[in-house]
């Protein structure tokens, strides 16, 4: 068959990788590079040229199995790194980074404070009691409001929870409030984030995540087109029309590896079903930054971690979070490098190497029922849709969807059964986390 593939970041990638095995595939990309979410920067340091990341970053074997399949297959190399959070609270001064006790405490005055004494014992007692929402059915109470029912502190949930669950998601904290609390939930048990101890460590890829597709393009078969953006996409009893400004071209069947709503505005003849399934779907914009501009991370160098939120004075405002990628990538930098998102304002102009904007999924009651729908809508008129919005939005997401579509289209990549993707069995009664 010839198979048409829309879009480049993991879903796409692995998508074109796998079908090409067995079909002759052409790879449709609007941009001027293939990956999407993963993006490699070359910057240049006092004479000396580092590779830094600003959307994918990091995995883990154990919770990023088919990701780390795939890196073995290319020989990507990849290393141990830290994934230590900190947090500071612009409003009341308070520093702390999770990764020692040290650290935790590095304000003295916090060993005697009954309000952060207090986050951390709700800390503990949300890691004992959370849990129990994967007995229940349905996605359940939102966040906010499950922590509310349960008396959780507002030190517990404004400086440890939401700004955790906005740096995971890049999410503003009013929505991670709205988020369905057993999603949550369920998304930590999964990651082994409800424990203190015995959690998975995690890897960057060596030479930046573009090694990896650079090692996909060097033994794949697929017609990549780059800078040609699709138009439409129209099907038809015998198959699909693919419309880009260099005119109309025909195949047997298109994978749209884009996200939700854009596969959703590109479907000229969309049915009911595709309107109510990629409908309820929403993605927002985040502004990102890479640049050295250290003053956006804690005061105390001693807070300074690889994942730094920060709590504006404003509420209003919500959470950012700067990733500091000397510590994540083990850049032996003259100086600092950060990437951080949503926070230009507080950024020295002259200190910034690249801008950037990336879209990520916003997970409200509905996405996540549209996720459970996804078979009404799969294969349907020649058409698959592939993204990591059908899972937590992070990469194995995106690589799983990527192997389920090959899977139906004639392409097995393994023998074993493909995990499935949580967030889309929230509904089932009896299911648990592995």
């Amino acid at each position: 068959m010839r198979i048409a593939v829309v879009g480049s970041g993991i879903s796409g990638l692995a998508s074109a990788w796998l079908l090409s095995r067995r079909h002759e595939v052409v790879l449709f990309e609007r941009n001027d590079y293939l990956g999407g979410h993963t993006h490699t920067h070359d910057i240049d340091l006092h004479g000396r040229r580092f590779a830094v990341d600003t959307g994918f970053i990091v995995h883990n074997p154990v919770h990023y199995p088919l990701l780390t399949r795939l890196f073995d297959e290319l020989g990507v190399a990849s290393r141990p790194t830290t994934m230590g959070f900190s947090v500071h609270n612009a409003g009341t001064g308070l520093e702390y980074n999770a990764t020692s006790l040290d650290a935790l405490f590095c304000q003295r005055r916090n060993l005697v404070s009954p309000r952060f004494l207090g986050m951390l014992r709700d800390l503990l007692r949300f890691y004992r009691i959370a849990p129990r929402l994967l007995r229940g059915d349905g996605p359940g109470a939102s966040l906010g409001d499950y922590l509310a029912e349960h008396r959780f502190g507002d030190a517990f949930r404004d400086e440890h929870l939401v700004p955790m669950a906005s740096a995971l998601w890049s999410s503003p904290a009013t929505r991670i409030l709205s988020f369905p609390a057993r999603y949550l939930v369920q998304f930590m048990a999964n990651h082994h984030m409800l424990q203190v101890a015995g959690r998975p460590g995690w890897r960057v890829v060596r030479g930046g995540s573009r090694s990896y597709v650079d090692a996909l393009r060097a033994r794949w078969q697929v017609a990549v087109r780059l800078c040609t953006p699709v138009q439409s996409v129209r099907r038809d009893a015998t198959g699909v029309e693919i419309q880009t400004a260099t005119g109309c071209e025909r195949f047997d069947q298109v994978v749209l590896a884009c996200h939700g709503d854009q596969a959703l505005a590109l479907l000229a003849d969309a049915d009911e079903r595709e309107h109510a399934v990629l409908g309820a779907m929403s993605f927002q914009d985040n502004d990102t930054i890479l640049h050295t501009d250290a003053s956006v991370l804690p005061c105390r160098r001693k807070a300074w971690a690889a994942w730094n939120a920060y709590v504006p004075r404003d509420p209003a405002q919500g959470c950012t979070v700067s990733y500091c990628m000397n510590l994540l990538q083990h850049l032996d930098a003259p100086e600092t490098l950060v990437v951080t998102l949503n926070r230009g304002d507080a950024i020295d102009p002259r200190r910034v190497l690249r801008r950037l904007r990336y879209r990520h999924p916003v997970y409200t009651a509905a996405a996540v029922a549209a996720q459970a729908r996804k078979a009404e809508i799969q294969g349907q008129r020649n058409t698959w849709f592939a993204g990591a919005y059908w899972g937590w939005g992070f990469h194995e997401d995106g690589m799983r969807s990527a192997v389920e579509v090959a899977t139906k289209l004639g392409v097995r990549w393994q023998a074993e059964p493909i995990p499935e993707s949580a967030p889309g069995v929230l509904a089932r009664p009896g299911w648990s986390p592995a």
